[in-house]
Formats: structure tokens, sequence, C-alpha cells
């Protein structure tokens, strides 16, 4: 009896950790970052804070997604423009992990070459701080 109800519990047991294991299948969100609403655009420029322009997505599987494109990367680029007063932030999502900052900023509308633009596939601004 005393070994039927050790069988018993260590089945149990290794149910419950098949049970825990992280789902292999479709990636899921795991944090949401929602598009900034326009009443705080004002306040959130005043406070140096990051306008979020699109909603875009953590995924489980370390991937980042917009409602239509998935990428591989999330890169923050900080630096200054030409004679601006103060730094500037872009959050990019992008499938190269090799975008500088001098192509952040002429992609974010700057610039009147649009070969300085980002294909939507390779990469896009979600957020401008």
């Amino acid at each position: 009896m005393k070994k039927i109800t050790i069988l018993l519990f260590l089945l149990i047991c290794m149910l419950g950790l098949l049970g825990c294991t992280p789902n292999k299948g479709e990636p899921y969100v795991v944090n949401t970052y929602e598009e900034t609403s326009a009443d705080l655009v004002e306040e959130y420029t005043e406070n140096s804070k990051i306008i979020t322009m699109v909603t875009y997505y953590e995924m489980s599987d370390s991937t980042w997604k917009t409602d239509s494109h998935t990428y591989q990367y999330k890169l923050e680029l900080t630096g200054r423009m030409h004679a601006a007063a103060k730094d500037s932030t872009y959050i990019i999502l992008s499938n190269t992990d090799d975008i500088t900052f001098d192509q952040a900023w002429k992609a974010s509308g700057l610039s009147s070459n649009l070969d300085d633009y980002f294909k939507e596939e390779d990469a896009v601004i979600v957020g401008i701080g």
C-alpha cells in the first residue's frame, strides 16, 4: 500500500510539472505598449517622455510586433540633431540591429528624400521622445 501511495504521489508530481511547462505553440503577448493619446502628447513633450505613436507588443518568443508586422529587435536610439537644444530618442522595431541615430531622425519625417524612410517590413518608428 505504501508503494502504491508513493507511486501515485510521484505520478501526480510529474503531471503537475508537465502542466507547468511553457506553451511551445504560437507566441503570445507579454507586454503591450499603447499609443499615446492625443491629449497627452503636449504634456509628454514638455516632460521629455516617450510618445508612443504606434501600439506595439512584446511577444513571448522575444520578438516585437505591431498590428501588421513582426520584428526581431527593439532599438532605442538617443542623440542630438544638428543645432538642437536637447537630445532626442527614437524607439524602433526592426529586423536589423544596425540602424543609426542619423538614419532614425531622417526616417522620422525630417528628410525630403524618400530613400531615407524605412520600409514597414524592415523597420518602424514606434516612439519618439
